[in-house]
């Protein structure tokens, strides 16, 4: 019986997690999806994996015996795949992103890069919201600067800035000549968010935890920090956005407001714990002096 990567995949992060609510999140898939392989894994296979309860999964006896089988195959197979990759790409490091960097990070850490390690060449790659390891996962990225949370343990982290969490509202608005506002006088207005898959990182800018018993109106879903903007612009809604990216995508028709009560956003740069490659650790280092926590 043959197993796909994918389902090894969504078996080790069920069984790490021991719930479907969690395990989807990491994955960017949705429960129902991932319940459904699942099932569909164990029919193959010919027993359970799991047993389900009502808060949550448990390992069988032959998913505790399988389980290091799994995260065995997947590890060797992450490391084959990322030296393939650097043959196909030979002295190439591929950089993801989810918004524009700036504050005088980006730039310079690359300079030292690629002073450091000559004949390398650094590609940006700019991944959509859908995949909040900006391209981690896939292994379509070496390294990436992300936003936390990232729902994953198999990415590890270095927070490079923290910023307040500011407002983005139509010029018109009607709080728009405000100087600061009250995340409560936000709480009835209808946001733009990032799509299901982005999982943690969606209910951080929709700022769910500071909720309380009122939740989100979505006006409507974006991919990507252009698209947010437009439809903040279009008057479709409000999105909450980092201090460093309002000065970033300031543009005509949009008006940015400190929200002070929220707790700050975390820029990183992440990259997955099983890279142990040098010119990975190369790279980090040269962000080093870049930035401060």
């Amino acid at each position: 019986m043959d197993a796909h990567l994918r389902e090894l995949r969504y078996f080790v992060a069920a069984a790490d997690e021991l719930t479907v609510t969690a395990a989807a999140a990491r994955l960017f898939v949705s429960q129902p999806a991932l319940s459904k392989q699942l099932r569909a894994l164990e029919r193959r296979l010919g027993f359970d994996l799991f047993v389900r309860r009502p808060r949550g999964l448990a390992l069988t006896a032959q998913g505790s015996s399988l389980l290091p089988v799994a995260r065995s195959i997947l590890e060797t197979w992450d490391r084959g795949y990322a030296e393939a990759r650097a043959l196909a790409h030979p002295n190439q490091l591929v950089v993801g992103m989810q918004t524009a960097v700036g504050r005088d990070l980006q730039g310079p850490a690359v300079q030292r890069f690629r002073s450091r390690a000559p004949g390398w060449t650094v590609s940006l790659r700019l991944v959509g919201w859908g995949d909040p390891t900006a391209g981690l996962a896939d292994g379509g990225s070496d390294v990436a600067f992300v936003w936390l949370p990232i729902p994953s343990d198999d990415l590890a982290w270095r927070v490079l800035v923290r910023e307040p969490r500011w407002v983005a509202l139509p010029a018109g608005h009607r709080l728009a000549d405000r100087a600061e506002l009250a995340f409560s006088d936000l709480l009835d207005e209808p946001f733009v968010a990032l799509p299901a898959a982005a999982g943690p990182l969606r209910d951080f800018w929709l700022a769910s935890d500071a909720r309380g018993v009122h939740p989100p109106v979505i006006g409507a879903e974006a991919t990507a920090a252009d698209e947010v903007l437009e439809l903040v612009n279009a008057g479709v809604g409000v999105a909450l956005i980092a201090e460093g990216n309002a000065h970033l995508y300031k543009r005509p028709g949009l008006t940015f407001r400190p929200v002070p009560d929220l707790a700050p956003a975390a820029l990183a740069v992440a990259w997955r714990r099983t890279d142990a490659r040098d010119i990975v650790r190369l790279f980090l280092d040269s962000i080093e002096s870049s930035y401060q926590a």
